[in-house]
C-alpha cells in the first residue's frame, strides 16, 4: 500500500512539473541593437575630442597628446560615473 501511494504522488508530482513548465509563457528575445554607422575604421586616429570628466573638469584630447597614453571608455545607458 505505501509503494502505491508513494509511485501516485511521484506521478503527480511529474505531471504538476510537466503542467507547470507548459504553462509558463516565453518571453521574446529583444531584437539586436542596429550597427553603429560612423566614418572611422579600425585603425585611423581618434578624432579631437573635447568631454567632461568626472571630476567636473574639460579635458581635449589634442592636449594630451604625446603626454600621456589615454584610453577612451564610453558606457552609454549605464547610469555610471566612469
Amino acid at each position: 500500500m505505501m509503494k502505491k501511494a508513494f509511485g501516485l504522488v511521484a506521478v503527480l508530482a511529474l505531471l504538476a512539473t510537466a503542467a507547470f513548465a507548459q504553462e509558463q509563457p516565453q518571453a521574446p528575445k529583444p531584437a539586436p541593437p542596429p550597427p553603429i554607422k560612423t566614418h572611422l575604421k579600425v585603425g585611423d586616429k581618434a578624432p579631437d575630442l573635447k568631454l567632461v570628466g568626472v571630476d567636473g573638469k574639460t579635458v581635449e584630447l589634442k592636449k594630451l597628446k604625446g603626454k600621456s597614453n589615454v584610453v577612451l571608455a564610453f558606457y552609454p545607458k549605464a547610469f555610471t560615473g566612469g
